[in-house]
């Protein structure tokens, strides 16, 4: 009776893992359906032969997610994956007065939001502690560095997924200060530029 009781216990449990294993990796290819292929192409046509960027990493914050939700990617170009997530929230003056819709603006004191692609820079300690300033590449973010435009933490944003959004910042990509702590380790390693791709 023990011996069938074990064999019983044992069979729930190898159950029970196998069904975990296989709900994340459901999720992780839900996840991985975020990023449109086109903006990953963009980067990698930005970063191909360009010794200034890093060529395994890039950042991408899908806009068209909800703030409560992970919209703020880690990709690994080489092996085409995403290996990390988390909030972030976007500008105030994005905000348009109907939920899910954004707009955007590269226009100096909108407190927008501005879409393209960016090069994260040095870090500086400002007032919201450490941070990385950011250069805008494209016409639609070429005022980034002007606007004080820089990815930083800040402690309203929460760690976790939750319903409805997150507080909204003056512009800046700004997340949690853990998830940001993760970020930066990354930044601070790469020898060269890492490229952060905004998108809508």
């Amino acid at each position: 009776m023990k011996k069938i009781f074990f064999v019983f216990l044992v069979l729930l449990l190898f159950f029970i893992g196998y069904k975990t294993l296989w709900e994340e990796k459901e999720n992780i290819s839900l996840v991985e359906e975020k990023i449109d292929l086109a903006r990953i192409n963009e980067v990698k046509k930005v970063i191909k032969g360009n010794s200034k960027y890093n060529k395994r990493i890039a950042f991408f914050i899908d806009m068209k997610i909800p703030s409560g939700k992970n919209r703020f990617f880690v990709y690994d170009l080489k092996q085409n994956k995403i290996i990390d997530k988390g909030l972030v929230a976007h500008g105030s003056g994005s905000e348009t007065g109907i939920k899910g819709k954004l707009k955007f603006s590269n226009v100096p004191n909108s407190l927008s939001t501005s879409l393209g692609k960016y090069a994260i820079g040095n870090h500086y300690i400002g007032k919201f502690g450490k941070a990385y300033k950011l250069y805008g590449l494209d016409k639609t973010n070429s005022n980034a560095f002007k606007r004080d435009i820089v990815f930083h933490h800040y402690f309203d944003v929460p760690y976790k997924e939750k319903d409805g959004y997150i507080c909204n910042s003056y512009g800046c990509p700004m997340v949690n200060k853990k998830y940001f702590d993760r970020m930066a380790e990354i930044i601070d390693n790469s020898e060269s530029d890492i490229v952060m791709s905004i998108y809508y």
